[in-house]
């Protein structure tokens, strides 16, 4: 048996050419994708001898492309990752470049407040703390000045209203103040004709400006400042001394002060006469 095989495989043939054998084998390339092997054609030549043409699939792994290769062209890709070269079946080498695009988010950054902490304020800078009660008179200008407590967010920019309870209505000061370590504002309170003041308490309300004025306060963020009253007036027209009447005033006496003012002589007069009358009977006075 052994002699039998062995006189076979003598007389098995060669390839003509190892051409067919290279050609069947490229060299692996080096990339992410997987290469699978396809198929194999052999066309007889002019000249009696056997050629055969390899060609190479390959997928991309990681593209949304796919990968053609043959060993007498050139390779291209498409897609995010690509890879382009030539292989050539006598060499048996594959010279390629690798081009990928990578794309890259990035999300805004947030900065992380603890809710334990108290919302950010305003503390009243002019007027003082201790200057007591603020009287102004309207027509002229009003200054205000504050500093901002417990600020983790500062806002942009701020809004200063001036609100009256009485007429329900209120008066803008100022809108889209910036933000500073210190804030404050000069109010014309002459150029609010159009809306009239009333002889009344005013109350002084600064909050962020993209916000709304009833936003409930968060943890590290300006919430709504309204703790600072003021008082407005109206001026009255100036009146000479001897042309002034006071409306509330009299100079005469009321029923009830003519009516005490009477028993008061009355019991004085009976007393004298009564202590005289006493001092006479018994003879004391000579």
């Amino acid at each position: 048996m052994l002699l039998l095989f062995s006189s076979i495989t003598a007389a098995w043939p060669w390839p003509p050419s190892l051409e067919v054998v290279e050609g069947l084998i490229l060299r692996r390339q080096n990339s992410s994708s997987s290469t699978v092997a396809t198929g194999d054609t052999k066309q007889q030549g002019s000249d009696g001898t056997l050629r055969s043409t390899a060609s190479a699939t390959a997928a991309a792994s990681s593209g949304s492309g796919t990968l053609t290769a043959s060993t007498s062209g050139s390779a291209t890709a498409s897609g995010k990752s690509s890879n382009s070269g030539s292989a050539t079946n006598k060499a048996g080498s594959v010279s390629g470049s690798n081009n990928a695009t990578k794309t890259t988010d990035k999300s805004a950054a947030t900065t992380a407040i603890d809710p334990r902490l108290p919302a950010g304020g305003v503390q009243m800078v002019t007027p003082g703390v201790l200057a007591g009660a603020q009287y102004y008179k309207v027509g002229d200008f009003v200054t205000f000045g504050w500093n901002y407590t417990s600020l983790s967010v500062t806002p942009s920019a701020v809004d200063i209203l001036a609100s009256c309870s009485l007429n329900d209505n209120t008066y803008t000061i100022a809108t889209n103040v910036s933000v500073g370590p210190t804030g404050s504002v000069t109010w014309d309170t002459a150029a609010h004709q159009t809306q009239p003041f009333l002889t009344e308490t005013y109350t002084l309300v600064i909050y962020d400006a993209a916000k709304d004025v009833t936003s409930v306060p968060q943890a590290g963020h300006l919430g709504v400042y309204d703790q600072f009253t003021f008082g407005m007036y109206i001026p009255q027209a100036y009146t000479p001394l001897n042309q002034f009447q006071c409306a509330t005033c009299s100079a005469a006496l009321s029923d009830m002060e003519r009516q005490a003012l009477g028993f008061m002589l009355g019991m004085s007069v009976i007393t004298v006469l009564s202590f005289t009358w006493f001092v006479g009977g018994l003879g004391v006075v000579f």
